[in-house]
């Protein structure tokens, strides 16, 4: 039977939760939805790989990349051996919590929806308060793709980002690192109608429990959505 939802890991040094992470959504997931689970290694240095090969119950398929190559690489890699209607995305750490994945169904399902988005900002029971920046930074990326696009989104750069399989062309991402989720959102967007936001628990890491997100990414965000949106094309015009 082919799988509903194709769930991606990209993975890059996970060895503390990747187990974890893949027990959590084999879980979660009730017998009556059908899934994969597809993990990609990015050149993961740790034992990551190993413990990978050696737990092949908890994943469908498993893609490596010999050199590490970015997360949006291997999310491309991802889509790419994905065969489900859906797609959903999972961090390899513990930030997010699969039982919400039922609910991301549910939504498709039952509003026929083109993207279902998890937001941490109308989280659902609680969210991990980190630093103001972090706050402002998303806040402002948000607005600005919702002000392009004329969108209502909370959270744009939720790691929950989920939509129908057949809106999205690998071949037109470019970027591989973390402004192209940005691009892709960008893409699928154009194309999709109706479109959804749920609320999410969320247990973010620090950069001391490994989070791998660096202010200066900020700006392949904004560079990425500017890149994807009219301004470009109406300033060369005015000029």
């Amino acid at each position: 039977m082919k799988a509903e939802l194709s769930i991606i890991i990209p993975v890059f040094n996970e060895e503390k939760t990747i187990l974890e992470i893949l027990k959590k959504i084999k879980e979660s997931l009730s017998g009556e939805n059908n899934y994969e689970v597809i993990v990609i290694d990015d050149g993961s240095r740790d034992n990551t790989l190993k413990l990978l090969e050696n737990n092949k119950s908890l994943y469908n398929k498993l893609i490596i990349n010999e050199i590490n190559k970015g997360k949006g690489f291997a999310v491309i890699k991802g889509i790419e051996a994905s065969e489900g209607k859906y797609i959903a995305f999972q961090d390899a750490d513990l930030e997010y919590d699969p039982i919400e994945f039922n609910n991301i169904l549910k939504i498709f399902n039952e509003m026929d929806a083109d993207i279902v988005f998890g937001s941490r900002i109308n989280y659902k029971n609680y969210t991990r308060s980190h630093n103001f920046l972090n706050l402002i930074a998303n806040k402002s990326l948000t607005l600005y793709f919702n002000i392009l696009f004329n969108c209502t989104f909370t959270d744009i750069y939720s790691c929950y980002l989920s939509f129908r399989r057949d809106l999205i062309n690998t071949e037109k991402l470019k970027c591989y690192d973390f402004g192209q989720q940005a691009e892709l959102l960008c893409q699928i967007i154009r194309k999709s109608k109706k479109n959804y936001e749920i609320p999410i628990n969320y247990n973010g890491r620090s950069k001391e429990d490994g989070k791998k997100i660096r202010w200066y990414h900020f700006f392949s965000v904004i560079y990425q959505i500017t890149k994807a949106s009219e301004i470009p094309d109406i300033i060369s015009k005015a000029f």
